[in-house]
């Protein structure tokens, strides 16, 4: 059993069969996150309704790779461990046994957000379907003290082939009527209340978030752009992530 009041944080090891504490947190804060403002405020104010007992939705942040996404959770869990806010991370393919897991914790006075990180389904993987029972619950109800926070690079977690397609027809009204396995892929998703996408930014949005890692340099800001701009034509990418290892890099 772990210790919540002395754990804010935990990921589970399947092989083991436990939940290992993380003694080392990512002490990521908000204010570490530039560009994705919207996203932070929608993000914040979903979780403390979830701490406040208030109604609340499970959250996909969803996009571009290198945006924040992950960081945000991080910086969560750093601003609200105090209020008795604990993150679990899974793995996709260990989400079958996110029901025991949920079982374990249910009756503990905290609050957790079980973060599974870079999520998406393949044709023929069976993992949603644990992820889907705690999203919407069967005839036991949902845990009150327990919400998912899913990232992704796409939308629709379930990889759509257009073989989906057959089957889906068009009534004389207008009206859509889907294939049973489009239908499937697309209630995935919408078991998430709270969508929030992430985009790769336009240059100058990548060049704040170098200036922002670069606010205590002394040195030529204009040479600083210059090579931050040719690490990012050489990483094929101008994402917040990007300007990061620019930053390590160069310093």
């Amino acid at each position: 059993m772990i210790d919540w009041q002395n754990t804010y944080a935990s990921i589970y090891r399947a092989k083991q069969e436990r939940l290992k504490p993380v003694k080392y947190i990512d002490e990521l804060r908000f204010n570490d996150l530039v560009g994705i403002d919207k996203q932070k405020e929608a993000i914040i104010e979903n979780t403390k309704r979830f701490l406040n007992n208030l109604p609340s939705n499970n959250v996909l942040l969803w996009g571009a790779r290198g945006t924040g996404k992950s960081s945000l959770i991080k910086a969560l869990l750093y601003e609200y461990k105090e209020e008795g806010l604990r993150v679990i991370e899974m793995d996709r393919d260990d989400l079958d046994d996110l029901i025991e897991i949920s079982d374990k914790i249910r009756e503990e006075p905290y609050k957790f957000i079980i973060f599974c990180d870079d999520l998406s389904f393949e044709e023929g993987e069976k993992g949603y379907k644990g992820l889907k029972r705690i999203l919407e619950g069967s005839i036991e109800a949902t845990p009150k003290n327990i919400k998912i926070y899913a990232t992704s690079n796409r939308r629709h977690l379930i990889t759509e082939y257009h073989k989906d397609n057959q089957g889906t027809v068009v009534a004389s009204n207008g009206e859509i009527h889907y294939s049973d396995s489009v239908e499937e892929k697309i209630s995935l998703s919408d078991r998430f209340g709270l969508w929030l996408s992430f985009y790769h930014g336009t240059q100058n949005d990548y060049l704040k978030v170098v200036d922002f890692y670069f606010k205590d340099y002394k040195g030529n800001k204009e040479e600083v752009h210059k090579k931050a701009l040719q690490f990012s034509q050489s990483r094929a990418s101008k994402s917040a992530r990007t300007a990061k290892q620019f930053y390590n890099t160069f310093m």
